[in-house]
Parts: C-alpha cells; sequence; structure tokens
C-alpha cells in the first residue's frame, strides 16, 4: 500500500534493503531509536539515512544509457 504525503515517514529497514527484502522499521518511544523485527537491528534516524545513501550508491547509475563504446572505453583504460 503506498504510504501518504500526511502524517509520519514510514522507514524501511536498511539492512534488510541491502539484501533486496522491503520491510517496515518500528519505533520505540521510551529509547528513540527504530528496530526491525525481521532482522532485529536497530539505530537512530542519522544511521538509517546514512545507510540509504550507500544503498543508493547501488543504483546511481541506473537511468543511464551504456553505449558499447562506453563500455569498451572503460574496459581498455583500465588496462
Amino acid at each position: 500500500m503506498s504510504q501518504g504525503r500526511t502524517g509520519k515517514i514510514n522507514y524501511r529497514c536498511p539492512i534488510c534493503l541491502l539484501r533486496e527484502i522491503d520491510y517496515d522499521l518500528l519505533f520505540e518511544k521510551e529509547v528513540e531509536q527504530f528496530y526491525c523485527r525481521r532482522c532485529n537491528w536497530e539505530g537512530e534516524e542519522q544511521e538509517i539515512l546514512h545507510l540509504y545513501s550507500i544503498y543508493k550508491q547501488k543504483y546511481k547509475a541506473m537511468l543511464k544509457r551504456f553505449t558499447v563504446e562506453d563500455i569498451l572505453k572503460d574496459d581498455f583504460d583500465g588496462k
């Protein structure tokens, strides 16, 4: 189900996300930390955002179209 624009942000577990699993984090008010019931990860919002930035690196060139010349150029430049 799609998350609406109103209300609190619903974070996904960054560790599960790196393993291609989409699982929501829960928030514990007493210690003000997020936690995952699936993999037992827990952390603060800043940790989540840092791990999200690592996750985004995986897909940074997803919309870029590579030509054969680009691939061959990279192969010969690396040798």
